[in-house]
């Protein structure tokens, strides 16, 4: 039986055809952030009811912050979203549709959070500032119009790898209590451990290629000490009990798609309730192009209906 992505995401792949560049993996680093800037560049930003850009004490420096607030009055839950890019790059601009779009569907706030990116940031930094985002949301939310006992956290991609690893500190230095997590196409495997399917099946046509995924690892996880770390790769952690409440989405044509899905798998054998999206058509990245794909938004609305339960119910 052959495998054929939906249609809208193969035309999303022809557009990428029909632009002559290399991929990531043939890029310096300068380049691919730039490629990814404009790649996703937002021209056409929907209205919340108000954004602010800050910064927040950082453990070695400042970490800015991009907060989206949504109509009416707070305090409001908060999410505190984890931009991809592989750890080398992104920004806040990247995920700037997507942080739109949950303020307005959940009522929630999103901080957005541009932690230090590899290589010149390895492994733990980005991590290291992901969690000092939440600690200072936990601490400081209502000094900014977000209710400090309502937080979730969330991210796509390196994001969601840093979402894992966020939350497994949390549990494990007696944080902040979190809500939910959110993981949209989490890079949670070490690939000196794990080795999958999809990365074969995917690793070729499909946007993100299996190199481009070496490419970013070898960047960010710089000494091989740290390859076998259960924060830079949440899926070797022996223990995910107590964790939080997961949303789990994941793509058919994706080279991380088997690796978010057996994480998904191990959250609910540790008995952490789980919801799990599988996209069987989609690309890796396809939450990001609602101008592109409906499943965009259908991923989106999976993704506000369980935060809508984490805030309001109860």
């Amino acid at each position: 039986m052959s495998r054929e992505p939906d249609p809208q995401a193969q035309a999303v792949l022809d557009l990428l055809d029909s632009i002559p560049r290399p991929p990531t993996y043939a890029l310096s680093v300068p380049s691919a952030r730039d490629a990814l800037e404009s790649f996703f560049a937002n021209e056409d930003p929907e209205p919340v009811g108000d954004v602010a850009d800050f910064s927040i004490p950082g453990p070695d420096e400042d970490v800015p912050v991009r907060l989206y607030l949504p109509e009416g009055e707070g305090p409001h839950p908060a999410l505190v979203y984890l931009h991809g890019g592989g750890w080398v790059i992104g920004s806040l601009d990247t995920v700037d549709d997507v942080c739109r779009g949950l303020v307005n569907r959940v009522g929630c706030a999103v901080l957005s959070v541009d932690y230090r990116l590899a290589p010149e940031h390895p492994f733990p930094a980005a991590l290291d500032d992901a969690y000092a985002a939440v600690e200072w949301t936990a601490a400081h939310g209502d000094t900014v119009g977000v209710d400090p006992g309502r937080i979730a956290v969330g991210g796509d991609s390196a994001g969601g790898n840093l979402t894992a690893g966020a939350t497994l500190m949390a549990r494990d230095r007696g944080g902040p209590e979190i809500a939910r997590q959110v993981l949209v196409y989490p890079a949670v495997a070490s690939p000196v451990v794990h080795d999958f399917d999809s990365y074969e099946e995917n690793g070729e046509g499909y946007f993100l290629e299996r190199e481009s995924v070496a490419w970013f690892y070898e960047r960010y996880v710089a000494r091989a000490a740290d390859q076998r770390n259960e924060y830079a790769a949440p899926l070797l952690a022996r223990d995910l009990s107590g964790l939080p409440p997961a949303t789990v989405v994941t793509a058919g044509f994706d080279p991380l798609r088997d690796e978010g899905r057996e994480y998904a798998n191990r959250l609910a054998e540790a008995e952490v309730p789980v919801t799990d999206y599988h996209y069987e058509g989609m690309i890796h990245g396809f939450v990001s192009l609602p101008d592109y794909l409906d499943a965009a938004d259908e991923a989106l609305d999976d993704v506000a209906a369980d935060l809508e339960e984490a805030f309001y119910s109860g």
